[in-house]
């Protein structure tokens, strides 16, 4: 498995399959559940993910001197430029944003911006601000400039600044469809999260709303009057009224919550369908819970790719596309994967080399992004480029442990990128823990 930067670029054939939706999950994932259930109490509430070993992973900042902040640096000469199709993403391993263009193919010319430690989600407005989930708080980027703007600490206290997937701080993030309020999933390590709205012309917080534990994701409704929460560690949704602030949780746990803490069958992210504003969570490449958010209703639908799944993201026509991280049992599973799913079911599967976090796809709907940061053994510099008609594959070098991703436009503008983004996974092993969705 190519693992390094400089090892880039190759080309991987498609060897995608192409599958409908068929019969119900099979048993195998059912005996993953049994066993994640026998584990000793001791070690299950030692866990906070979904790996027998979810301890804080090492430290993962940058080892070069960090710049001052708001700083660019940039790989090779010359002005900087954003043309279109260039690709913003979050460098997990470090505590910059660095912009790529996915048609070149070395890292001459990339320029990455410092905006706090351990960024995870991306978010982008209409005006060309990208917004941040870090560490320390929700960093504002001028995408024209490439400077940071502002860094907006949050209310809730979150603990030291650390890195690694369990660190305090922002994860998932959105923004209204009017662009005026930035909503972000705070993580507090061993205790519940918050929802915090930051108004973005005021640069400020202007509300706290507690939700689950560890959020993973948050989402929009299209009409601006709903914000979900995906909470990781309490198998939940967290329903949002934006006008109210109230809140209510919806369980989503297709495969039960047994196991608690040390489970690997937990919601990580979600997508707005939509024809009808219905959440999509996917489940080992097995199940898609679809949530109808006014009634609180799961109903489950069956998934193909057999495989631990992540990030998610879902165009305008209803296609869903899905990133599997690979096996939870290598005898009895699939490896990593991108699932493209139409709207009438019908999946096709492209195989991908190695861990994989979130997904993107180019305005034209072309081409999928899917980034290659990863906190565990695995993890590469770079993403994967998927042609969507072919399946083919081509991995170019991207950033320091690339997480999250906004597709720009050209200055000043956004693609793909309002709505909401993904933030990570560090536990799911073996190799998998998020960009508008």
């Amino acid at each position: 498995m190519t693992t390094r930067a400089e090892q880039l670029p190759t080309t991987e054939p498609s060897g995608s399959r192409t599958t409908g939706t068929g019969p119900g999950p099979r048993a195998g994932r059912r005996r993953a559940a049994s066993l994640v259930g026998a584990l000793p109490a001791a070690l299950t509430l030692a866990l906070a993910g979904c790996a027998p070993d979810g301890g804080a992973s090492p430290s993962s900042a940058a080892t070069s001197p960090p710049p001052r902040p708001g700083a660019a640096r940039t790989d090779g000469d010359g002005p900087a430029r954003t043309p279109a199709g260039t690709l913003l993403v979050t460098d997990f391993g470090a505590d910059t944003v660095t912009f790529v263009d996915p048609s070149a193919r070395e890292r001459s010319g990339r320029q990455s911006v410092e905006v706090g430690t351990a960024p995870y989600g991306i978010v982008l407005g209409d005006d060309g601000t990208a917004w941040v989930a870090t560490a320390e708080g929700v960093a504002a980027v001028d995408t024209a400039t490439r400077k940071r703007t502002a860094l907006i600490p949050y209310t809730t206290d979150t603990g030291p600044v650390t890195t690694g997937e369990y660190r305090g701080g922002g994860m998932g993030i959105a923004l209204s469809p009017d662009g005026s309020t930035v909503y972000v999933g705070v993580n507090v390590p061993g205790a519940p999260g918050t929802l915090e709205a930051i108004d973005t012309g005021r640069r400020q917080v202007v509300e706290t709303v507690p939700v689950g534990r560890r959020p993973f994701d948050v989402d929009v409704s299209g009409d601006g009057r709903q914000v979900y929460t995906t909470n990781h560690d309490s198998f939940d949704v967290t329903i949002v009224d934006a006008a109210s602030w109230k809140s209510r949780r919806v369980e989503v746990a297709p495969y039960g919550t047994e196991g608690g803490l040390g489970s690997w069958l937990k919601p990580h992210y979600a997508a707005v369908r939509p024809s009808d504003g219905a959440l999509l969570l996917p489940f080992e490449g097995e199940r898609l819970a679809v949530v109808e958010p006014d009634s609180g209703r799961v109903a489950i639908e069956r998934m193909t790719a057999d495989t631990h799944q992540h990030g998610t993201t879902v165009t305008d026509d209803g296609t869903l596309y899905v990133v599997g991280t690979g096996a939870i049992d290598p005898s009895a599973d699939e490896g990593p994967s991108l699932t493209i799913r139409a709207p009438g079911g019908t999946e096709r599967v492209i195989p991908l080399d190695g861990p994989h976090e979130d997904v993107v796809v180019a305005a034209d709907g072309r081409t999928a992004y899917v980034s290659g940061g990863f906190t565990r053994d695995g993890h590469w510099d770079g993403l994967s480029v998927v042609d969507v008609a072919t399946g083919d594959v081509t991995r170019v070098p991207a950033g320091t442990r690339p997480l999250g991703m906004v597709v720009l436009r050209g200055p000043a503008s956004a693609a793909g990128g309002a709505g909401k983004s993904a933030a990570m996974c560090e536990e799911c092993h073996p190799n998998r823990g998020p960009a508008a969705k």
